[in-house]
């Protein structure tokens, strides 16, 4: 019996409870130095599983890589969000379409909705024009089926993006634990820089540097800390081998700007941070847990560090690409506390700029931070008040704002980057790379199994983590493919000098309004990808 396989959007899951529908590919664009992807769908008739393997071959010199779209169980939907504002209606609760396997011959159950996911890079030298691609799906015992499409592409060379930079809170323990090595030991970095260069590629450019043990979700472990701190009589002693051997790496794998650990515990600027001498071989804190904040220890510390942090940056040229934080999600209740901090640190270290992630107008109407990033939900409250800000989402908000939970529609995930630009945010905060632990714990998870920390309703399936840890390295989710593609277009608007107010832009109101439709993407694209920089502010 003949395989049904077909060319269909990436814009669109393959449920395995679901067989896909007949659609016809749209027109694949990209800009060369670009990448676009789609996916070969089909269902294994019969009652008998098969062993397939899929090859994709493309002219013009484009890069195709082809990868088998696995399924990860999602118990519930999550909640506060219509019915509209999700995916999988009437598969789900079940299996959802979000690893992408890289191997040669793949096993697939009978009468199950499968799909390859396959990416093209094109070149920098690729001539603009149609290319054409060639789909081969080879059966283990039978014959070939080949399935064909094109791509066409621009004229226009894409750039690295200049500004709006880009962040997602990279969790060292979490790879650590995961792979069973050291934090910064040497079988540690090589599998680290594997993790921040797949960071790179999907458009993010700022990276967390744990000079100390982040304060963020629980009481993480002392081994993250990068810098070395010992006793030095009534001082202390800064060893920074390890923060540059960090820089050195993030650098070399692309990152332009580096955020610094919060200085202050989370949720209430309460606490001194947790620090520790490691200097005998276990880590020891230099002062109780239950320090306060503005303490005169505390005080006293930061007296020492903060210059000397000055120092580091100074010699690595990192002033102008860093930003530092107070402390995480502060509320209007905690404003007292974070005004002390803050005051503090502007006394200690005035060269200091300071974002963080709080919604309450508040903060940032006093001028307490720097970098205001709110979560979506409030950005026009920051916006009416005149104050430029970025913008965050942390399992918060839901329902028809932006986001890529495991049941957020892959269309509404590929409208970041347009919503970025529109909106006028001037960067962007995401909590969970690879948070792979039980919600604040530092006990790991199956990523494969638990997608929300183990923390629903509240954690949002698929909210923890864009990949998957891989034997070797990491694994692509379809969340953080399209989540690229979407830096892609924005990296296009911001080279071209797109208005924020152009007519591409029609319909694109606000985080929670604006369009959803697959056929509104392909035509903005296809608009910009044929815009000049001159005039592409008529686009």
């Amino acid at each position: 019996m003949k395989l049904a396989a077909q060319l269909i959007s990436s814009l669109v899951r393959v449920f395995p409870a679901k067989a896909p529908r007949p659609a016809k590919l749209p027109q694949l664009r990209a800009p060369r130095g670009g990448r676009a992807s789609f996916q070969v769908a089909f269902v294994v008739p019969g009652l008998d599983s098969m062993h397939l393997a899929c090859r994709a071959t493309a002219q013009g010199g484009i890069v195709t890589r082809v990868r088998r779209v696995g399924a990860v169980p999602m118990p519930h939907y999550n909640t506060k969000t219509a019915a509209k504002h999700r995916d999988g209606r009437g598969v789900l609760p079940g299996m959802v379409p979000d690893p992408l396997i890289d191997g040669e011959l793949h096993h697939f159950a009978p009468g199950e909705g499968s799909a390859f996911w396959v990416s093209l890079s094109v070149p920098l030298e690729t001539k603009p024009g149609r290319h054409a691609i060639t789909v081969e799906l080879q059966p283990k015992d039978g014959a070939v089926q080949t399935l064909r499409t094109t791509i066409e592409v621009a004229a226009v060379a894409l750039k690295p993006r200049v500004g709006m930079p880009m962040t997602h809170w990279f969790h060292v323990d979490c790879l650590a634990d995961r792979y069973g090595v050291a934090p910064y030991d040497e079988s540690f970095w090589p599998l680290c820089e594997k993790y921040v260069r797949n960071y790179v590629e999907h458009g993010l450019d700022c990276l967390y540097v744990p000079v100390f043990t982040p304060p963020l979700d629980g009481v993480r472990k002392p081994e993250v800390q990068l810098l070395g701190v010992t006793r030095a009589g009534q001082g202390w002693r800064f060893d920074w081998s390890r923060v540059e051997r960090w820089i050195a790496m993030a650098r070399r794998c692309g990152v332009r700007t580096f955020e610094w650990s919060h200085l202050f515990t989370q949720w209430g600027v309460e606490r001194a941070l947790r620090i520790y001498d490691a200097s005998s071989g276990t880590p020891t804190l230099l002062w109780p847990a239950e320090t306060g904040a503005t303490s005169d220890i505390y005080r006293g510390f930061l007296a020492a560090f903060l210059p000397e942090l000055k120092r580091f940056l100074d010699r690595n040229d990192l002033v102008a690409d860093s930003f530092f934080h107070v402390s995480d999600e502060p509320h209007g209740a905690h404003l007292a506390n974070y005004r002390a901090a803050r005051a503090m640190l502007r006394e200690l270290a005035p060269w200091m700029t300071v974002m963080d992630a709080l919604s309450e107008i508040e903060f940032g109407a006093e001028g307490l931070v720097d970098h205001p990033i709110p979560v979506l939900s409030s950005v026009p409250a920051y916006r009416e008040r005149g104050i430029d800000c970025w913008a965050y989402y942390c399992c918060w908000p839901r329902g028809a704002f932006l986001n890529r939970l495991l049941d957020t529609p892959l269309t509404t995930v590929a409208m970041h980057g347009f919503l970025f630009h529109a909106t006028r945010v001037q960067g962007f905060l995401h909590w969970g790379f690879n948070y792979w632990y039980r919600f604040q714990t530092t006990e790991l998870i199956d990523p494969f199994q638990v997608s929300d920390a183990g923390g629903w309703p509240s954690w949002a399936h698929g909210d923890t983590f864009v990949v998957y840890p891989g034997v070797d390295g990491p694994i692509d989710s379809i969340r953080w493919e399209i989540f690229a593609e979407a830096m892609q277009d924005l990296a296009l608007m911001r080279q071209l000098g797109v208005d924020p107010d152009s007519a591409v832009f029609k319909g694109v109101n606000a985080f929670d309004d604006f369009p959803r439709e697959e056929a509104w993407i392909h035509a903005a694209r296809k608009k910009l990808l044929a815009a000049k920089p001159a005039r592409a502010s008529r686009a």
